[in-house]
């Protein structure tokens, strides 16, 4: 990361310094178009291209940085470290708030399968008790409650 802002510092001074030339050529011819204020302009316009990659590579790493962050955030839920508040009212949120058991990646898989057959059932107008016992994926714990 610290070389992409080193990228993206170093481009915006090159285009800062272009910039300065081709205002110093403008001055010096009195406004009136020559080879140096061409070159200088030139300077500028690759300068400004420069500029907007860095800028478009430094865009592209926040947004996957965004992403990763989200997906990161997704298992997280997912697999149980997010918590959920219990308790009595006026007690300090910190004391209120127990740790929802983990989901292991398998286990949210299997789940989402079975919602899926829960929705195929409800669609086709099947009643819930023809196939639940081929589609309890419980495991023992679950079963057992």
């Amino acid at each position: 990361m610290d070389h992409l802002v080193q990228n993206l510092q170093n481009a915006y001074q090159a285009l800062i310094s272009a910039a300065s030339d081709v205002l110093d050529a403008k001055g010096t011819a009195d406004l009136a178009r020559t080879a140096k204020t061409d070159a200088a302009l030139e300077q500028f316009y690759n300068n400004l291209q420069l500029f907007h990659a860095a800028c478009d590579q430094t865009q592209e790493f926040v947004e996957y940085l965004q992403l990763r962050i989200g997906s990161e955030c997704l298992v997280d839920e997912a697999t149980g470290s997010v918590t959920a508040k219990v308790g009595k009212p006026g007690q300090d949120a910190a004391d209120n708030r127990v740790a929802i058991p983990s989901l292991s990646a398998l286990r949210l898989e299997q789940m989402s399968k079975a919602v899926r057959w829960l929705v195929i059932e409800l669609q086709q107008g099947a009643t819930a008790g023809d196939n639940s016992a081929a589609m309890d994926i419980r495991t023992e714990d679950d079963a057992n409650q």
